[in-house]
């Protein structure tokens, strides 16, 4: 691409006639001088696309000052036509113009027809024609060629030679042979050689030149047809050049009129456009340099989440927007350790947060302290996914459940001076010296601080809970915005401007205030604009704040929906481990105490007290955290099962020690017990409360009524009604100890039947009580006290049916047994007053001999006897049944009465033995009917005789 600073030689055409004249006009053009320019410097991150070809370029319309070879930095088409095209660097414009600088395809111009060989026919036929017309003659050349030839094989061959060199020695001692100037011949004769020698080549040189004056007048004629041929074209080229130069005046005007000012103003909206570039870019620049104060300045406020915003919109800029900018180059590291300092220091903050609200004033209000720190700081834990914050929180609730136990000794043990706090450190030890009142004090006092423990936990997850429920709506309704959103820019993307990413990142970082919703109200703003300009920009306009800057590095921080329902029922657990935590703790208060068998030694209202309120507790825990801890009721029903057997042996031995005393006669009733039996009737199975008035005036009663009937009793079985009252009555207030209550009770009425039947049946009273004997009337006590107790049996199975469950009804199984022991021991009773009478009856009627007088001693004894015999009872047994044991009785005697007859001979004929025999037995029903009770009687004397056969 060398040019140069002359013009070319011009050749003009004279046409004279046929042939042509062509004078050639040498005249030099003055030199242009043109300044060389470099190429402006390409941007590597510049943005591709439109107004590329507006910059600075090569014109093909402008001649002066524009770019020519000389303003290369780069042989441009040695470049190009480099044969090792294939090796060289595949970035060898790219690195310098941009990657769009690549080898593509050029199209063919629409405006250039395509020339083929078929255009330049005519041409060439015309030139063909003259080169014909100018060639000699065939047989002239050939005669004169034939001559010269044989004059130049005259010439040495080694003349004719391509690589003809004198310098070459061989070269030149062929064409200088030497050897012949230094013969013998001497000096004259090397003159003579030379000499020759000498003419000799000047006859060569002769020849040559004859040769090519001849070629040359051979071809004159051609050489001349050339020249003016020559000067034919230099004509054409200066008419033609003439032409260019008023066409190229002409495109420059075009170019100053019409399309100079256009460019301009396209160039001038590009470089504003690059100008506006640079100066967001520049903002965006400065605010990322204040994103470290700011972030500080967010941490002093605590808006963890919005510093956390921050850094990642800053780092994500970083790598998207100011990538490779150098003054940031140690940026993104620090914005890394930043966070990574934000991260510990949320953990430290949320830990002091909740050793601080939980260690508190229980008292104070309000329950949850300083929700907005607690709302800002789950929120930051949330978006870095420190999902296990809650183990601090469990972590901190255990030392503050210790904590209050410690507490709420040292404030009772300050109202006690009898306890040296200073000699006896331990709580347990101290609370082991406290009296019952005192330490059911503390207990409560320990239940109703533990119920405000759990009550400012639940309101704090309630908090927390509500954080991750707003974070879990949040993502779905974002998942719903980002898929409206699509829908919408698909639908309305050629209509209304809407806010660039860039533009809502530099929003968002160039923001003076401290919060991001403050960012966020102004782009709002911006967009409502926006859309009042242009109404169908609003779905996407309102979407843009959200969806661009503030949750697109939250969508990929912030847990998964799975995650956070893991968090929900966390929380849900972590109350329910509140709730055991605090029934730990106050089992511990129990066990503490328990552990001398003061709580063994409790008397029942005092055990009741305490069951009461452990139960009222378990309640409202339950009530505040709905899970059913089993802990404290657990702890509750060990006790209560030693309580039990405490309670239970001691009642027992009670009773024992009353029936060892028992003479087994009949007591009077006082009033208490009337009364305790009528609320019995009433459906009151408890015992009734102690009235605090004077003495009761009422006279007690001789006998015990019941549902109508009269029972005489001894003072242990009432006592007895007492005492099973009182287990019925501890079972409504401990319903947890029904079972084992029941069973206990279950013992104690055995106990009572088989203890009563070896004093009374068992003549065990004769040794115990020193009786002289076991008479009719104590074995009809004893049986009637046994009714008495039979006749409660059913009620208390009823009562305590209903404080089991349905599948412990098993052990009511119990009564059924009891009832049946009972029941046979009262028949054991009746049996042994018949025996009673059966052994007179066959001590009398073994001597009975039937002989007057009438009636006779036997009989008059057997009828005193049966009188005795119906005076004890009558008074202590009901008519029925004093009917059915004097049927027996009268059974007794008619078997005892016809055994001795039949042993005498005597049969009813109507003899005289068989009047006398009449006569007594009248005289024995006359008695027998003329009791109280028996008038009705049916004796069915007739049994005595033997049936005739």
């Amino acid at each position: 691409m060398a040019s140069s600073h002359s013009s070319t030689p011009l050749l003009r055409s004279t046409n004279r006639g046929q042939g042509r004249v062509y004078h050639k006009e040498c005249g030099p053009s003055p030199p242009r001088l043109r300044t060389i320019c470099s190429l402006p410097d390409v941007c590597p991150k510049e943005p591709t696309g439109e107004g590329r070809d507006l910059c600075n370029g090569p014109s093909v319309v402008a001649e002066h000052n524009q770019w020519t070879v000389f303003s290369s930095k780069v042989n441009l088409p040695a470049a190009l036509n480099d044969p090792r095209l294939a090796k060289r660097e595949s970035d060898f414009f790219t690195k310098t113009w941009g990657l769009d600088f690549t080898e593509t395809e050029v199209m063919p111009s629409f405006y250039l027809p395509i020339i083929t060989r078929d255009h330049f026919g005519a041409y060439l036929q015309e030139m063909s024609q003259v080169t014909e017309f100018s060639r000699p003659s065939h047989d002239a050349f050939s005669s004169e060629s034939n001559k010269s030839r044989s004059e130049l094989d005259q010439v040495p061959k080694v003349f004719m030679k391509p690589d003809f060199a004198l310098e070459d020695p061989a070269t030149f001692n062929s064409v200088l042979p030497w050897s012949h100037f230094h013969s013998a011949g001497g000096k004259s004769r090397d003159v003579a050689s030379s000499k020759l020698l000498q003419e000799k080549l000047s006859h060569y040189l002769d020849v040559v030149e004859v040769s090519i004056a001849q070629q040359i007048s051979l071809r004159s004629e051609a050489f001349f047809h050339a020249m003016s041929s020559q000067h034919e074209l230099q004509d054409r080229l200066q008419e033609t050049q003439k032409a260019v130069a008023v066409l190229r005046s002409r495109t420059v005007a075009i170019d100053r009129v019409m399309c100079q000012g256009p460019l301009w103003a396209l160039r001038s909206a590009l470089t504003r456009n690059n100008c506006v570039k640079l100066h967001n870019k520049l903002k965006l620049m400065a605010a990322v340099h204040q994103t470290q104060p700011t972030v500080q300045l967010l941490l002093s406020t605590l808006e963890f989440v919005g510093a956390l915003e921050l850094i990642a919109t800053t780092k994500e800029v970083l790598q998207q927007e100011l990538q490779g900018v150098h003054c940031f180059r140690h940026l993104g590291s620090q914005l890394c350790e930043l966070e990574k300092l934000i991260d510990k220091m949320m953990v430290e903050e949320f830990s002091m947060y909740a050793c601080t609200n939980l260690s508190r004033n229980l008292k104070e209000e309000p329950q949850v302290l300083e929700k907005e720190r607690l709302e800002s700081l789950v929120f930051g834990l949330l978006r870095q996914r420190k999902l296990d914050f809650l183990d601090i929180y469990s972590d901190e609730m255990i030392i503050a459940a210790k904590a209050i136990v410690a507490q709420c000794v040292a404030d009772s043990l300050m109202d006690i001076e009898q306890i040296d706090t200073e000699v006896i450190t331990k709580l347990a030890d101290q609370m082991r010296l406290m009296t019952f009142p005192q330490w059911f004090e503390l207990l409560k006092t320990i239940f109703e601080c533990f119920l405000l423990f759990l009550q400012r936990i639940k309101a704090t997850l309630n908090v927390i809970r509500n954080v991750v429920l707003e974070v879990l709506a949040s993502n779905q309704k974002n998942l719903l915005l980002a898929e409206s959103s699509s829908r919408a820019s698909v639908l309305e993307a050629p209509q209304g401007p809407a806010l660039t990413q860039g533009q809502a990142e530099l929003a968002y970082l160039t923001h003076e205030g401290l919060f991001i919703s403050d960012a966020l109200n102004e782009v709002r703003q911006q967009d409502s604009q926006l859309c009042v300009q242009d109404p169908r920009s609003t779905v996407s306009s309102r979407m843009q704040p959200e969806s661009v800057f503030l949750f697109r590095s939250s969508e990929n921080m912030m847990p998964t929906e799975p995650e956070l329902n893991r968090v929900i029922h966390n929380i849900q657990e972590l109350l329910y481990m509140a709730s055991d935590v605090s029934h730990d703790r106050c089992v511990k208060v129990l066990t503490a105490r328990a552990k001398d068998g003061s709580l063994e030694r409790l008397s029942s209202a005092e055990f009741v007290s305490l069951s009461q309120a452990v139960e009222a507790f378990a309640r409202d825990t339950e009530e505040v955290c709905n899970r059913r801890s089993v802990s404290l009721r657990g702890a509750l029903q060990s006790q209560a099962n030693r309580f039990v057997h405490r309670f239970h042996e001691e009642r027992k031995n009670k009773l024992g020690l009353l029936l060892d005393n028992e003479r087994w006669k009949q007591a009077e009733v006082p009033a208490e017990f009337q009364d305790l039996v009528n609320s019995i009737a009433d459906g009151r199975i408890t015992l009734p409360e102690r009235k605090n008035s004077g003495p009761d005036d009422r006279k007690p009663a001789e006998f015990l009524l019941v549902s109508g009937q009269k029972y005489a009793v001894v003072g242990t079985v009432l006592l007895l009604i007492r005492i099973f009252l009182e287990y019925c009555h501890c079972v409504n207030d401990i319903p947890s100890i029904a079972t084992d209550m029941l069973t206990r009770l279950s013992d104690l009425l055995k106990h009572f039947n088989s203890r009563s039947c070896q004093l009374v049946l068992g003549a065990g009273a004769l040794q115990v009580v020193g009786l002289k004997t076991i008479t009719t009337k104590n074995l009809a006590l004893a049986s009637r006290c046994l009714q008495l107790v039979v006749h409660y049996i059913p009620i208390i199975r009823a009562h305590f049916e209903t404080k089991l469950q349905p599948k412990q009804f098993s052990v009511l199984r119990h009564f059924d047994h009891i009832t049946k022991d009972y029941n046979d021991h009262i028949a054991e009773i009746s049996a042994k007053l018949v025996a009673i009478m059966d052994s007179v009856f066959e001590k009398v009627l073994s001597k009975y001999e039937v002989k007057a007088p009438m009636p006779s001693a036997c009989f008059r004894n057997i009828c005193k006897q049966m009188a005795k015999m119906h005076e004890a009872i009558f008074e202590l047994l009901p008519e029925e049944q004093t009917q059915m044991l004097f049927l027996r009785i009268n059974a007794s005697f008619k078997t005892h009465l016809k055994r001795q007859l039949a042993r005498l001979g005597v049969v009813n004929d109507g003899g005289p033995q068989h009047g006398l025999v009449v006569a007594d037995v009248a005289f024995y029903t006359e008695n027998i009917q003329a009791l109280k009770s028996l008038e009705r009687l049916d004796l069915n004397m007739a049994e005595i005789w033997e049936q005739k056969r």
